[in-house]
C-alpha cells in the first residue's frame, strides 16, 4: 500500500494550437503545468488539440484526470448560440473539438476534473450551457478582463470578492464563505447547463464556480485563475490538493 500512495496520478492538461512564427504548437501554460506537478502532486501529460482524431473513451481511461486550462482563445459562438462571432476574439476549433467530447467522456466515466477560466466555459458549454460572449457590454456587468497595463504581478492580484455557497464544496476548502479571487476573462457563463451547480458568484452575479451534480469524483470548474502561484496561496492550494486525492485515488482504483 505504501508503494501505491507514492505513485503520481497521471492528469492530462488541455493544450492550445499557438502560432509561433510560421509554424503551429500545441502548447500549455507553465503555471497550469506546475499547478499539476507542484499543487496537485501529479504527472502532467500535455494532451494535444487533436480533435475528432482522439477516441475520448479510450483516453480517459489511460488518465487519473483531468485539467482544462485557460486560454487567451474562446469557445467558438456557433457551439451554444446563433449569434454572430465576436471580431476581437481568438477561436481555437482544434481546441473546441478536442475538449467539449472529452469532457463528456470524462464525466460519464467517473474521471476527476478541474476547470479553469475557459475551461469552466467549455464545461458549460459542453453540458448544454451558454457564455456571453462579451461580459462587460453587458449591462449591470462588470468588466472582468485582464488589466494588461499592469505588471505580471498586478494582473493576476486578486480584484473582487466571490460569494461561496455556504456548505459548499469551495466554502469547506476556504474556512469562509467569502474570499477574493483575480479576474482575467471577458466571457463567462449565461445560461447555466443541466446538471452544473453554482458554487461561487461575483458582486455582479456572474457565475465564478459550478460543481457537475451527482458526480461521481471531484468536478469542479473555476472562472478565476488559483494556478497563478498556487503555493503562495492556502485556498488555492487546497483545490489543487483535493483534486490531486481524486485522481490518486481513481489512479489506484485503475492500476491495481
Amino acid at each position: 500500500m505504501a508503494e501505491r500512495s507514492l505513485a503520481k496520478p497521471l492528469i492530462g492538461v488541455t493544450a492550445c494550437v499557438k502560432q509561433f512564427g510560421p509554424h503551429p504548437f500545441h502548447a500549455a501554460g507553465d503555471k497550469y503545468v506546475k499547478a499539476v506537478s507542484d499543487g496537485a502532486g501529479g504527472l502532467p501529460f500535455l494532451l494535444p488539440a487533436l480533435g475528432e482524431w482522439y477516441d475520448v473513451a479510450d483516453l480517459v481511461d489511460r488518465l487519473d484526470g483531468l485539467m482544462l486550462t485557460g486560454s487567451p482563445s474562446d469557445v467558438e459562438p456557433h457551439i451554444y448560440t446563433d449569434e454572430p462571432k465576436n471580431p476581437c476574439s481568438i477561436y481555437d476549433p482544434q481546441r473546441d473539438a478536442t475538449t467539449l467530447p472529452l469532457i463528456r467522456a470524462a464525466l460519464d466515466r467517473g474521471l476527476p476534473l478541474l476547470a479553469i477560466c475557459r475551461g469552466i466555459q467549455e464545461l458549460n458549454v459542453a453540458l448544454g450551457g451558454t457564455l456571453y460572449q462579451r461580459v462587460h457590454d453587458v449591462p449591470g456587468k462588470l468588466d472582468h478582463r485582464s488589466r494588461k497595463n499592469v505588471p505580471l504581478d498586478r494582473r493576476y492580484g486578486p480584484v473582487h470578492a466571490v460569494t461561496l455557497k455556504s456548505d459548499g464544496l469551495l466554502s469547506g476548502m476556504a474556512g469562509r464563505d467569502e474570499v477574493m479571487v483575480n479576474s482575467l476573462h471577458g466571457q463567462g457563463i449565461n445560461r447555466i447547463a443541466p446538471g452544473l451547480d453554482i458554487e461561487a458568484s461575483a458582486p455582479d452575479g456572474i457565475v465564478e464556480a459550478v460543481v457537475v451534480r451527482g458526480a461521481d469524483t471531484f468536478a469542479l470548474g473555476i472562472q478565476w485563475h488559483p494556478e497563478w502561484r498556487c503555493q503562495e496561496n492556502p485556498f488555492s492550494m487546497a483545490i489543487f490538493a483535493a483534486f490531486g486525492s481524486a485522481c490518486r485515488t481513481r489512479s489506484d482504483k485503475r492500476k491495481y
